[in-house]
């Protein structure tokens, strides 16, 4: 994926609404889409995690990933493969940004989950495959559950 492509999908992944219904919502929708992948899923504000499952064949590696994956986008407030991209074109770092690499990571897999009028309220991430896998199947998930509410929905 590129940058535009990256930007884009962030501008269309905005919920009405995102609360512990709905993290619990995306966090099952995960569960059933990973069909016994080896993965960790974890979905957290950045004071309280709202669902986690480390699905058969993950390893706490893949804890370690996907907190240092979920710290980098609710920091910054974008996709951690979007945080990636964008310092590779740069050919910069987090390091170089003064973020150690034992709390964050610039790949793929951690989402924002952004409510309109809001802003960032929470992040979803897969851990266990490769980044782009992981950044899809979290787009995946979202897009799904952002189908189930109604159109004309206002924000909360």
């Amino acid at each position: 994926m590129d940058l535009a492509d990256l930007r884009a999908e962030a501008d269309r992944l905005i919920f009405p609404r995102f609360a512990e219904p709905e993290a619990w919502q995306l966090g099952t929708t995960l569960v059933a889409l990973a069909e016994g992948l080896p993965v960790v899923i974890d979905i957290r504000t950045p004071d309280r995690t709202l669902f986690h499952a480390a699905l058969p064949g993950s390893s706490a590696d893949n804890d370690r990933w996907a907190r240092r994956k979920s710290a980098t986008a609710l920091l910054m407030h974008k996709a951690s493969l979007l945080v990636g991209t964008e310092l590779r074109a740069k050919g910069d770092t987090l390091a170089s940004r003064g973020l150690s690499e034992v709390d964050y990571a610039e790949h793929g897999g951690a989402v924002p989950v952004r409510v309109a009028g809001v802003g960032v309220v929470a992040c979803a991430t897969v851990s266990g495959l490769p980044q782009l896998e992981d950044h899809a199947l979290v787009i995946r998930a979202m897009t799904q559950l952002l189908e189930q509410f109604p159109a004309n929905r206002q924000p909360c």
